[in-house]
C-alpha cells in the first residue's frame, strides 16, 4: 500500500473488547497524535477509520466483524479503513479475504526476542515497528488508567484460545510500568494482564514481581487495582499487598467451582478452596469487594456442576459476577471433548445465575446505605469507592459540585440495583 500519511490528518479510533485493549488503543493514539494525525469522535469525517478488534468468544467476534461493516458504510470517500487487535491476530488472513471494505488488516505480531511489535498500518505510521507494551502514552483523561504489565499467558486452559495467538507471557519491567504511570498521571491505576498475578515469572529472577510492583505503585498513586487474578496465586503476600493499597478488591478468575469439570478445564481450584480464601480474606478485611466470571454450559457440564455452581454464588455472596456461555474455540483442548450441553438448557442456567447474582449485588448494594464511604469523582455526578471498578461495576451517584478528580468522603443515601447514591 502506498504511503499517504501526507494525506491522513485525521483518525477515528473504535476500541471493543478488554481493558487491556484499551491499554494498546491508547498506545496506538499516542502514536497516531505524534505523527501528526488529529482525532475526531465521528468515524464519517475521519481520514482513518481504526478498529481494534476483540475475539475472545464467538459473541466477540460477531460484534467486531459487524462493527467494521458498520464503519466502513459511514466512512467519507477515499477514507482508509484499518483492521487492528485480536481479530486481525487470530484471524487475518481471513479477514483480508472475506472483507473488501477493508484497506489494510494490522495484526499486533510480537517479536518474542526483541519485544517489538509489528504493525504495518500503512497511511497511519512510517515506521513499520513499534513496541506497543512500551510505547509512550499521553496522561490519562480521567481520573483512571489502565495499564498493561504484561502480554500473553503461559496456561493452558481447555477453553482459552488466547495463547495461541497472544503467544506467552512476556512481562514488561518494573521501570517501565512506573514511567508510564508518571506519564498518565492518574490517581486510580488499574494494573491488566491476561495472567496479573504471574508477572515476572517470564524474566528468570526465580520469583513473582507483582508484590513489589503493587507496592511500588502504590507509593505513586492515590489507589491501585488489580484486574484477573488466578486464584492458585493468590497468596497471603500478594493479598497483603492489595489490602495495604486502602483498594482491597478482589477480581479473581475462578470460571467454575465443581471439581469434575474444573478439571475437564484444565483449572486449578474448586469451590471448597475457593470459598476458603474468600473466608480468609473477608477474615482479614472485611470491607474487601469480591468479583468474578464463570462459564455456563462448558461440555460435559451435569445438573450436579450446576447446582455446585449456584450454592457456591448463594454461600459467597460475591459483590460482582458475570456468567458467560460456554464458547467453543478453535484449537482448544475442550472441542476435543463431548457432552455438548443443549442451547435451552444452557440459557436456563446462565438465567437462574443471572437472576441470583442481581438479587445479591442488590441487597450488598443496600447494606452500604448509612456508611461514610470514600470516592473518587471520575465525572460530573459519578464517583467510585474500592468496591468498584470502573466501566464494569456499579457507580456511586455524588452530588455535581465535587470536582472531577478529586477524592471525599461521602454519606451512602440509597441504593438502586448496582448503583448507589451519596451526599
Amino acid at each position: 500500500m502506498p504511503d499517504t500519511t501526507d494525506e491522513a490528518r485525521t483518525y477515528h479510533l473504535t476500541t471493543l473488547g478488554c481493558p487491556k485493549n484499551q491499554v494498546d488503543s491508547d498506545k496506538l493514539e499516542g502514536t497516531l497524535v505524534a505523527d501528526g494525525l488529529v482525532p475526531v469522535a465521528d468515524a464519517g469525517i475521519a481520514d482513518v477509520v481504526v478498529v481494534n478488534t476483540c475475539a475472545f468468544i464467538a459473541d466477540a467476534r460477531r460484534e467486531s466483524i459487524d462493527t467494521i461493516l458498520a464503519l466502513a458504510d459511514r466512512r467519507r470517500k477515499g477514507a482508509k479503513l484499518v483492521v487492528t487487535g485480536c481479530l486481525a491476530e487470530r484471524h487475518g488472513a481471513e479477514l483480508a479475504a472475506e472483507l473488501p471494505e477493508v484497506d489494510l488488516v494490522a495484526p499486533f505480531g510480537v517479536n518474542l526476542d526483541t519485544g517489538t511489535v509489528a504493525v504495518s498500518l500503512g497511511p497511519i505510521r512510517r515506521a513499520p515497528d513499534f513496541d506497543l507494551l512500551n510505547l509512550p502514552r499521553p496522561a490519562s483523561a480521567r481520573p483512571w488508567a489502565y495499564v498493561k504489565i504484561a502480554e500473553g499467558c503461559d496456561r493452558a486452559c481447555g477453553f482459552c484460545a488466547i495463547p495461541s495467538f497472544r503467544g506467552p507471557q512476556r512481562s514488561r519491567t518494573i521501570d517501565r510500568i512506573l514511567t508510564e504511570i508518571e506519564q498518565l498521571a492518574a490517581r486510580e491505576i488499574v494494573l491488566v494482564a491476561q495472567d496479573l498475578a504471574s508477572f515476572g515469572r517470564d524474566q528468570g529472577v526465580g520469583d513473582r514481581l507483582i508484590v513489589p510492583l503493587v507496592r511500588r505503585v502504590a507509593e505513586r498513586v492515590d489507589r491501585v487495582r488489580l484486574l484477573y487474578l488466578y486464584p492458585s496465586d493468590l497468596g497471603d503476600d500478594l493479598i497483603d499487598a492489595i489490602c495495604d493499597t486502602g483498594v482491597p478488591y478482589f477480581d479473581l478468575s475462578l470460571q467454575h467451582v465443581s471439581p469434575p469439570l474444573m478439571r475437564r478445564m484444565r483449572r486449578w481450584g474448586d469451590g471448597v478452596k475457593f470459598l476458603d480464601r474468600i473466608e480468609a480474606i473477608r477474615r482479614r478485611e472485611p470491607d474487601a469487594a469480591f468479583r468474578s466470571n464463570f462459564i455456563v454450559g462448558y461440555p460435559g457440564e451435569t445438573e450436579e456442576d450446576h447446582d455446585a455452581l449456584l450454592d457456591f454464588v448463594e454461600v459467597t455472596q460475591l459483590d460482582w459476577c458475570g456468567f458467560f456461555a460456554y464458547s467453543p474455540e478453535d484449537g482448544t483442548y475442550a472441542m476435543s471433548l463431548d457432552g455438548e450441553v443443549d442451547e435451552g438448557l444452557r440459557d436456563d442456567r446462565l438465567a437462574e445465575l443471572r437472576e441470583m447474582q442481581d438479587t445479591i449485588t442488590s441487597q450488598r448494594r443496600d447494606l452500604l446505605v448509612g456508611r461514610q464511604v470514600e470516592v473518587l469523582v471520575d465525572e460530573p455526578g459519578v464517583g467510585r469507592t474500592h468496591r468498584e471498578a470502573p466501566e464494569i461495576d456499579g457507580i456511586v451517584s455524588v452530588p455535581h459540585d465535587l470536582l472531577v478528580n478529586t477524592i471525599h468522603d461521602v454519606t451512602v443515601t440509597g441504593a438502586m440495583g448496582p448503583d448507589i447514591e451519596a451526599s
